[in-house]
């Protein structure tokens, strides 16, 4: 089975990669890597129908969840691990499971990924329900683990995204959408933590960063729904509020301080000249969307 696996495949490009100096591997990777955005650019249209099926489970209160085993498994966690710093979501808005468990974040647990009943008991232990977007990764389309996990979900009626880089896989056969960059064999035959990997980061950020997109989190391509948690972000957050609002540095420290480090409170708070809470009111008002919020503002502010 594995032999007819591209990403199994040897590749002629670079059989003769242990002769080269050190320069040569970083060329021939390099060079290598360039099909990787192309291949993931091939799947937008798949891409963005998982982002439009992703963002109304969110908004109405359900949740991303990824699973995946070794390198699937643990870009899974890291894309959930940093949507509530960057976004400001709550910690299970997105979550990341891995096969093995949190220890195999840092060491292969072998055999893990071979048992499709242990995803079903991840995702009982976290409650998986009808309500939430499950995303299966899976480089070679057929880690036992994450096809018992995609099934269960559709069992349960959850949506079930699939993503491989592998054509005409087992995923295709238990998701309701699959994301299928197909980059080729790798520069050492099977390292999928290569250009894979690669493609399945690229394939994460745009599921996650859209969603959150859709949903209001930015204000163009300004993270403005941070919560200053660390000095970068206090920074960040004080960046953007002088900005947007032309406040003085220490007046922009001022009205963070007033609205709770809350930015886009902040930023209504400023721009329509309405204390804390009423630009609270004003940003549930319009579901969270700065832009909405700031309605009447821009419209006046556009006024010749």
């Amino acid at each position: 089975m594995l032999n007819k696996l591209t990403t199994e495949a040897r590749n002629a490009a670079t059989e003769n990669i242990d002769q080269l100096d050190a320069l040569g591997i970083v060329k021939l990777m390099n060079a290598e890597d360039q099909a990787v955005a192309l291949a993931v650019g091939r799947e937008a249209e798949s891409i963005a129908s998982a982002i439009d099926a992703i963002v109304p489970r969110l908004r109405e209160g359900g949740r991303l969840v990824y699973i995946g085993a070794g390198t699937s498994g643990r870009l899974g966690v890291l894309d959930a691990s940093e949507c509530p710093p960057t976004f400001s979501t709550p910690p299970e808005m997105v979550v990341g499971l891995i096969a093995g468990g949190r220890a195999a974040l840092t060491q292969a647990i072998e055999g893990a990924e071979d048992h499709p009943e242990l995803a079903v008991q991840d995702l009982q232990a976290i409650s998986l329900s009808d309500a939430d977007v499950l995303v299966g990764i899976a480089t070679s389309g057929r880690t036992p683990y994450v096809i018992g996990g995609l099934q269960y979900a559709r069992d349960l009626g959850a949506f079930a995204i699939g993503l491989s880089c592998n054509e005409n896989s087992e995923l295709h056969q238990v998701c309701d959408i699959c994301i299928t960059p197909v980059v080729g064999p790798e520069v050492i035959s099977g390292s999928t933590r290569l250009k894979a990997g690669t493609a399945t980061k690229l394939v994460l950020n745009m599921l996650t960063t859209g969603s959150m997109v859709r949903l209001g989190k930015t204000y163009g391509n300004l993270m403005v729904d941070l919560r200053a948690t660390n000095q970068k972000l206090e920074a960040r957050s004080k960046r953007i509020l002088e900005m947007l609002t032309d406040l003085s540095p220490t007046a922009a420290e001022e009205k963070l301080d007033a609205c709770d480090g809350e930015l886009k409170t902040a930023i209504v708070a400023a721009l329509c000249d309405i204390d804390a809470q009423t630009a609270r009111q004003r940003l549930k008002a319009a579901s969270g969307h700065l832009r909405r919020a700031l309605g009447d503002h821009q419209r006046a502010s556009e006024q010749p």
